[in-house]
């Protein structure tokens, strides 16, 4: 099994948004995009965890993400590629990038998100998979993961080599950084270098400026396609062109490029070949299309997964969940969250959800979606529709916010919200496997606890007695 590769840094949403110009806006000198697409995807640390999980590597994410709908989408995209997260509380709103679109080209990119906001304590596992990983790579987009201080001394005590892709607004890279690899443009900003001489040699003096500064063990300067510049401890730098011209969209190519030397040098090979393969690694990148071909679906492969969001009718959702569990936790109240179908509401469902409600200041339901339960269930079931099934839910009094999820269990909706506790019905309360969301709980400091459920309640029992009673009726 390959070696864990383990992303640091900041998360935000990335959206594309496509379309064409005919015409322009009567009331303003202003171009009209008529849309045509969106499409979605994690942007900084979160893309470089997305490609290198796409790439077919174990990858664990620590990252900050806020309770809102834009996080909770996040959280699906990671999980459909398969990278395990470990998320710190962010307040406010998770930062989006929105790019206007025509032909290819960028007309106006929007920021949303507003001014950066320090992340919460780490919880212990979060700390703890630095210690488990092959490597590390730290991709900082200054937004203050980089800065909290349990991170930054659970990097510094880390034995894996450290890959830090560092950014202007950010913070310094750890002292003995195996490699940081800033491009041109960062080390002029980062190193104050008005970029007198060639690029080559503006990117050899600002790399000594900034591996004395830092003390990284390398500086590896990216220069697009013209490849990258190595300075280490020696006065001569090693330069490393691109294998082959590459035009295209550069988006994620650093990215790829430090964590292609990350798993590099996880096996073992010297920082020159790390950087080499790096290179290769992120002009082929360009050359094949960049993220959108990087992380296009390939035939035969399920979409990924939408965000856990109910329909529009459904008077709750990610985005009042998020507003909920953030308006307890400013309390210092305890967020409690429980899940299941729910498809006729009985007895049993109301006795589990009070007790659960007992527990802390607040209840969020994950409610499985038509198609999960058909899944579960089988292609009778539910008997109610999601919509139904969730204004039921939303009246009781121990309720306070329910989330729809399509998944077969909720484990991204869970890496969102991050409840204090996660209950489940007595069912298991005899012992038997671990439950199945015990180990995400844990991984972000929670706790799983089972409450006591009324015998002889369920919906398969109710369905089948009103089955038996209909068949007597009929004899």
């Amino acid at each position: 099994m390959r070696g864990l590769l383990v992303v640091v840094g900041d998360t935000l949403l990335d959206r594309d948004v496509d379309g064409t110009v005919s015409r322009v806006c009567p009331d303003a000198p202003a171009p009209v995009l008529d849309e045509h697409t969106v499409a979605e995807r994690p942007g900084g640390a979160g893309l470089a965890a997305l490609l290198a999980a796409r790439a077919g590597h174990r990858v664990a994410l620590v990252t900050a993400i806020a309770e809102d709908a834009a996080g909770a989408r996040l959280c699906a995209l990671l999980a459909a590629a398969g990278v395990t997260v470990y998320a710190m509380d962010l307040p406010g709103a998770t930062p989006q990038k929105m790019r206007l679109r025509a032909h290819g080209q960028v007309l106006l990119r929007l920021d949303r998100g507003g001014p950066q906001q320090e992340p919460g304590e780490p919880p212990a596992e979060t700390l703890a998979v630095l210690g488990e990983a092959a490597a590390i790579l730290v991709s900082d987009y200054g937004r203050g993961v980089t800065r909290q201080p349990a991170v930054r001394a659970a990097l510094s005590a880390a034995t894996a080599p450290i890959v830090w892709d560092p950014h202007p607004n950010g913070a310094a890279p750890v002292r003995g950084a195996r490699l940081t690899t800033p491009n041109l443009a960062e080390v002029r900003a980062l190193a104050g270098d008005a970029g007198n001489g060639t690029r080559l040699s503006t990117a050899v003096r600002g790399g000594r400026v900034l591996r004395d500064r830092w003390r990284s063990t390398a500086i590896a300067v990216t220069m697009g396609a013209a490849g990258a510049v190595l300075c280490q401890s020696g006065p001569t730098p090693l330069v490393v062109p691109a294998p082959a011209a590459a035009d295209g969209d550069t988006c994620g190519a650093g990215d790829r490029f430090a964590a292609t030397a990350a798993l590099a040098l996880a096996r073992g090979v010297l920082v020159s070949e790390a950087v080499q393969e790096a290179v290769a690694e992120a002009t082929a990148y360009v050359a094949a299309g960049g993220v959108s071909a990087a992380l296009a679906v390939p035939a035969g492969e399920p979409a990924a997964v939408p965000a856990p969001a109910p329909a529009a009718a459904v008077p709750f959702g990610p985005q009042e969940a998020g507003r909920i569990i953030a308006d307890v936790r400013a309390r210092g109240g305890t967020v409690v969250a429980t899940g299941g179908c729910f498809d006729l509401l009985h007895a049993g469902h109301v006795a589990t959800l009070e007790a659960a409600r007992r527990l802390g200041d607040c209840l969020v339901v994950c409610l499985n979606s038509d198609a999960g339960v058909r899944a579960l269930k089988g292609p009778d079931r539910p008997l109610n529709p999601q919509d139904d099934r969730a204004r039921l839910l939303a009246a009781l009094g121990c309720v306070d916010a329910v989330v729809v999820f399509d998944e077969p269990t909720p484990a991204t909706l869970l890496t969102w919200l991050r409840p204090d506790i996660w209950v489940k019905g007595g069912d298991y309360a005899d012992g038997g496997p671990d439950l199945p969301e015990s180990e995400i709980v844990q991984r972000y400091g929670g706790q799983t606890v089972i409450v006591p459920y009324l015998a002889g309640r369920s919906t398969t029992q109710l369905i089948t007695t009103a089955q038996t009673r209909r068949s007597k009726e009929h004899v």
